[in-house]
């Protein structure tokens, strides 16, 4: 007898929850791994080191705070999560969300909302939600990320011109535009000059030499430059004082219920775009890599990160897309590769902090200019805007959204939106098709020879008059999926069922699902039937579908059950002559 094939076990909770850390160590992991590991991480940690601090500032944090967060909410990341190649920090993402929470609530705000948010990953990923993460529709996730580069973008535009504002800069979109405009004839020449080689250098080195650290390049020339000729241009020590040559000692925020209240919305965004950012980051890096990662042992991760990231004085972390996709093209084989950035990162705020105070700041916007336009994935926008007028619709909505009213507002819209979208096409797909008369399909007449006799082949039976069309007899096939959405339609269809009728037989073999409002439905139109003295017959109707009829008040004997269509006519023609003989 050939050997059984072992059935698939669903995984233990352990298995579920364990980082990908202690499986890769597990596997083994000798020198070979760890060099292409420290390679990787000291080139992830090139990349991060200006972002970070690039991203703090344009979130309205310190440049210290950025790198905090990078080493902080890094390590724990990399050292907790589900993901191999998965790289934690600041991400540009969240600088409008971080931004507003900085402007309503201040720093201490700031720290309270990520701690919060990280409490509230935790439980996502704990309660397993993390596996619906994937359900949110691609143009929602298009719309949002186009919305916030074109945000961070016009953030931007003051420290890239170097423009002098009267008074603070507005926030929302509409506002800050003309309060712009209005201050270009403050526009400082040298400012312009090096936001501009910035961005230049940037995209020559990306184009000839994209093996390079570009940013890092771009970044220390800028500084050099402006270290050497002593510009008259804003700088991080001229505006921070610089940044600390070290962590800061952990702390709680002041955490009271009054300011948890004030705080929650900004925490629950925080968590919400931290799901979907860490969870596309690490889909991406099973793309390029051909691994899966854990999403809620991932999620899990990323509360912790937060957490921590918080106690220093850090801001939100998630998964970042460009460092994780740096980090596999580096050669990383694990997570360990994710720790050592972190590493490097603080031997660096250890070693070279008093120098990060020449970074001139125009600089750090030409970094951030570069990510903003990397955030609008033309080709992507481009594709939803041909493919579909209903597509079109979510992806505007979101991005606009976005612009002008709230990211998470945008998110949820734009879900909901897809998610009605979706219903509306699956309602159209159900299909009800009534065959009437009913024929059987021709097939030539086979006979095989025995001693007892002629016999003919299975599903071969000679003519019989109950297989002929029968007035009496109506049969109706339904497909698709039937579920509220298409509930009214199929009703509607089987309530103009014809008095003369006397026998029904419903084709449910092609139908995937139903839920409770089809099965209210269904059944209201089976007794409807019966009530006219119609014969109901079931046909193919899987155990699920069966079980909830029954669970919403189908009762034994109202309708027959038959495995099949063939079955099913053949029952309920044979009823019909019995009827008519008796």
């Amino acid at each position: 007898m050939p050997a059984s094939t072992p059935r698939a076990t669903a995984p233990t909770l352990a298995e579920l929850y364990t980082p990908k850390l202690v499986t890769t160590l597990r596997e083994g992991y000798g020198p070979a791994r760890l060099r292409a590991d420290a390679i990787a991480g000291l080139t992830v940690a090139i990349v991060a080191l200006p972002l970070s601090m690039a991203i703090a500032i344009a979130s309205g944090a310190t440049p210290g705070a950025g790198l905090t967060t990078a080493i902080v909410g890094g390590f724990l990341v990399s050292a907790l999560g589900g993901s191999r190649y998965q790289i934690g920090g600041p991400a540009g993402a969240f600088i409008v969300l971080v931004a507003a929470c900085i402007a309503r609530h201040g720093m201490e705000g700031l720290i309270l909302a990520t701690l919060m948010s990280g409490v509230f990953l935790m439980l996502i990923g704990g309660l397993r939600l993390g596996t619906y993460i994937k359900y949110i529709p691609h143009p929602v996730t298009v719309g949002f990320t186009a919305g916030i580069g074109v945000i961070i973008l016009s953030s931007q535009l003051k420290d890239l011109f170097g423009l002098t504002l009267a008074g603070p800069e507005p926030g929302p979109l509409a506002e800050k535009l003309p309060a712009l405009a209005a201050a270009l004839p403050s526009l400082n020449g040298i400012t312009l000059a090096l936001s501009a080689g910035t961005i230049g250098l940037i995209l020559l080195l990306r184009r000839y030499r994209p093996h390079w650290p570009g940013l890092l390049i771009a970044v220390v020339l800028a500084a050099g430059l402006t270290a050497g000729l002593d510009l008259p241009v804003d700088t991080i020590a001229s505006r921070f004082g610089g940044i600390p040559a070290g962590l800061p000692a952990p702390a709680l925020p002041d955490v009271s219920v009054a300011k948890m209240l004030a705080v929650l919305p900004e925490a629950i965004g925080f968590a919400l775009l931290g799901a979907i950012e860490s969870l596309l980051s690490a889909v991406v890096a099973d793309g390029m890599t051909g691994r899966r990662h854990r999403a809620n042992c991932e999620l899990v991760a990323q509360g912790v990160a937060n957490i921590g990231s918080a106690l220093f004085g850090g801001i939100c972390v998630t998964g970042t897309i460009a460092r994780t996709a740096t980090n596999v093209r580096a050669g990383a084989t694990s997570p360990v590769s994710g720790m050592l950035h972190a590493v490097f990162l603080l031997l660096f705020l250890i070693v070279a902090a008093p120098l990060a105070g020449y970074i001139p700041l125009a600089a750090l916007a030409g970094v951030l200019a570069v990510v903003a336009w990397n955030m609008l994935e033309r080709h992507a926008i481009g594709t939803i805007l041909r493919h579909s007028r209903a597509d079109t619709l979510v992806f505007g909505a979101t991005f606009f959204l976005t612009l002008f009213r709230d990211l998470t507002e945008a998110i949820l819209v734009g879900v909901a939106l897809g998610g009605a979208i979706f219903i509306d096409r699956m309602a159209r797909l159900v299909q009800v098709e009534q065959h009437k008369p009913f024929v059987g399909e021709d097939a030539a007449d086979r006979l095989s020879g025995s001693d007892s006799g002629l016999q003919y082949l299975r599903g071969e039976a000679p003519f019989a008059a109950g297989v002929a069309s029968d007035p009496d007899l109506v049969v109706y096939r339904l497909s698709g999926a039937f579920f509220f959405g298409s509930a009214a339609t199929v009703g509607a269809v089987l309530d103009r069922i014809a008095d003369r009728h006397r026998a029904l037989v419903l084709d449910f073999s092609g139908v995937a699902l139903m839920d409770s409002t089809a099965a209210l439905t269904m059944i209201g139109a089976l007794r409807k039937a019966s009530g006219r003295n119609v014969t109901l017959h079931l046909a193919g109707a899987s155990p699920a579908i069966r079980g909830a009829l029954a669970t919403h008040g189908l009762k034994d004997g109202e309708v027959q059950v038959h495995p099949d269509l063939d079955t099913a006519v053949r029952a309920a023609r044979l009823a019909l002559d019995q009827a008519r003989t008796s």
